[in-house]
Parts: structure tokens; C-alpha cells; sequence
């Protein structure tokens, strides 16, 4: 009998078709995860684990290094990073710095100076990147209480600091297309977005997606001496023809696919053309915890041609309800990709 009540919510929609299930054990090369959280150690956030069970997991998953990027939240959680996981392992991890935003008031117009200053201090201190959270372009303001821009002049000494110190900049300045979108039932995040709603960044009052967008573009191209990482392919997975422009364009813009392989599994054909011509911009990255499972997911995504699966560890997808299809890349872009693009642009060997 049927539901003629049903809500969204309580849909389960279980696939009929008969395919193939390919379970990935390890990568075909080793992995350098270019994108992770650790988090606070000794808080109440993301990881509690042991270090040693940590490496466990990451021997397990065959992940070589991990760069975490937690450091960006500020200087006193890089340190106690470097102190607690740096210390452990140290050819094992690699933490990034990041920019106290909110000191801009104390510093003015000089602001972008002394975070000049502070990026040399957590150099010396041992990061190894800088991290740019997504408040910069959306929220971060200056002393006279006016919203930032990405492309804002009085940033060039911090971003030519990260190029002078051959410091990666590893940059997310916008969330998927959809969480700029009204929140009706046109949006394909619907049900994301009510679980979130602080994801939603309507404009106004917030800039439009293409105005951070095309901030970027225009900070990385000033910026040429200085390697900037887009997270989550760019910040523009659902147009890889806009990113593979600004790759094109800028010899010093790279990516991660941290978190977008919903996004490129359902466009299996544009994203196996993009990860083969641009094999060597690209880098792997999970924006997660590290999870064996997770890890082994993600492989199943780049080595296989399995098709109409979930991209996800839950009941549910999380970012929207479709299934992806795996890439089945070649070798040669394998390699690159989960190794030798990290190891060449952040850990600074070939």
C-alpha cells in the first residue's frame, strides 16, 4: 500500500541495478593526503585518538603524510599541533599556519604587514603552508567595519611573503553554488541546507558566488610567485571548464579534490578529462578525518569504473541524493595525483 504522505525525509530509495562493487584495500601508489583535520588534541573537537592509532589507520590506508590544515583556526592550535603530532611523527605530518583575522581592527590599514610578520613567525615556528578559511570574502571586515575583498591591496605583503618563504597558500572562499542559491525547491542541497542553515550565504547580504569567484581569479593572477590551492577543485566543482580556465591561465594555481568527489562522480566523463589533462594540478585531499573506510572509498572513486554509487559512509548521501560513477584513471595520473603533485608543491621535493 502506498504513502501519499511520505515525506523526503523518510525516502529510501533502494537501487535495482546489478553492478559491479570493486573493493579498493590500498591505492595503486602511496598517498599523500593534501587535505585533513586533526583539530584540537586536547578540546572537544574532530580527532581524540592516539597518535599511534592515527598512524595506524594511516598505514592501514597506505597515506605516506598528511598536511594538516587545523593550524588556520590560529597560532595557538598550530603550536600545540606541532608539539603533539609533529613532534610524534614528524615525517608524518605537516601543519599550515593561518591569519588572525579579527586583529585587523588593533592594526589598520597595516594589518596585512604584520600578518606578513606573524606568517614569517609561524614559519620559523615550523607551518609549512598557509591555510585561508572561508570568513575571508564572506565575512572578515577591516578597521572601518568594511567587508574584505579577496583582491584587497592591502593583503599583497601576505601573499607575497607565502611566495618569498615558498609557503603554499591553501585557499577556500566559497561553499558549493547551491548554498548561495534561495533555499526553495529548486535548490539541490535542500535538504543539506535544513540541516545546516548557517551554510546559507544568500545574497544579499553576502557577496555573490561569482564575485568570490572572481576574486580569486584575480588574487592568484597578481599574485603569480606565489602558489595558491584551490580547495575543493577550485572552489567551482560543479564547472570544471571555469576552473580548468584559471589553470590555464595561472601556472601557480593548483587544486584539491577534498570533499567533492559527489560532485565529480556525477559528471564521470568531464571529470575523467580534467584529472588526465590536469594531472599534474591536482592533488588528493579528504576534509576529513582520517577513516579507512573513507580513504577506501576514494579510491574505489579514482581507480575503478564501478558505477551508481554511494559517495558517502552514512545512510544518506550528505551534499545530495544522486550516486557517482568512478574514473578508472590511468597510472601515470594516479601517481601524480595522490603523491608526487603534494610531495613536489608542499613538501618542496620531486
Amino acid at each position: 500500500m502506498s504513502q501519499p504522505d511520505l515525506t523526503l525525509h523518510d525516502f529510501r530509495p533502494q537501487s535495482k541495478l546489478v553492478v559491479k562493487h570493486t573493493h579498493i584495500d590500498k591505492p595503486r601508489f602511496p598517498v599523500i593526503d593534501a587535505h585533513i583535520h586533526l583539530a584540537e588534541p586536547f578540546g572537544n573537537n574532530w580527532d581524540q585518538r592516539p597518535v599511534t592509532e592515527l598512524l595506524d589507520v594511516l598505514d592501514a590506508a597506505n597515506v605516506r603524510l598528511v598536511v594538516d590544515l587545523d593550524g588556520g583556526w590560529g597560532e595557538d592550535i598550530l603550536h600545540r599541533h606541532l608539539d603533539h603530532f609533529k613532534a610524534a611523527a614528524p615525517e608524518r605530518f605537516i601543519h599550515f599556519g593561518g591569519v588572525k583575522w579579527d586583529a585587523w581592527a588593533e592594526h589598520g590599514d597595516r594589518f596585512g604587514e604584520w600578518a606578513a610578520d606573524r606568517l614569517r613567525a609561524q614559519a620559523q615556528r615550523g607551518a609549512q603552508g598557509l591555510k585561508i578559511w572561508k570568513p575571508f570574502g564572506l565575512s572578515v571586515r577591516d578597521h572601518h567595519d568594511q567587508l574584505v575583498r579577496l583582491d584587497d591591496p592591502r593583503l599583497d605583503p601576505l601573499w607575497a611573503t607565502a611566495g618569498e618563504l615558498g609557503l603554499p597558500v591553501l585557499i577556500h572562499i566559497a561553499d558549493p553554488v547551491a548554498f548561495f542559491d534561495p533555499l526553495d525547491a529548486t535548490n539541490e542541497r535542500w535538504e543539506e541546507l535544513h540541516a545546516h542553515p548557517d551554510w546559507q550565504f544568500p545574497s544579499p547580504p553576502y557577496p555573490s558566488f561569482m564575485t568570490l569567484l572572481n576574486g580569486l581569479a584575480k588574487l592568484v593572477t597578481r599574485h603569480a610567485q606565489t602558489t595558491f590551492i584551490g580547495a575543493h577543485i577550485g572552489c567551482y566543482s560543479e564547472n570544471l571548464q571555469w576552473v580548468a580556465d584559471l589553470l590555464d591561465r595561472c601556472p601557480n594555481f593548483y587544486v584539491d579534490i577534498s570533499a567533492r568527489i559527489g560532485e565529480l562522480g556525477r559528471q564521470p566523463y568531464s571529470a575523467r578529462r580534467f584529472f588526465i589533462q590536469y594531472a599534474d594540478r591536482i592533488l588528493f585531499g579528504t576534509d576529513e578525518r582520517a577513516e579507512l573506510e573513507y580513504y577506501q572509498l576514494m579510491y574505489r572513486f579514482l581507480e575503478t569504473d564501478d558505477e551508481y554509487f554511494h559517495y558517502g559512509l552514512g545512510d544518506l548521501p550528505r551534499q545530495g541524493r544522486w550516486r557517482i560513477y568512478g574514473l578508472y584513471l590511468p597510472d601515470e595520473v594516479l601517481q601524480q595525483v595522490y603523491f608526487a603533485n603534494a610531495q613536489r608543491i608542499i613538501v618542496g621535493k620531486d
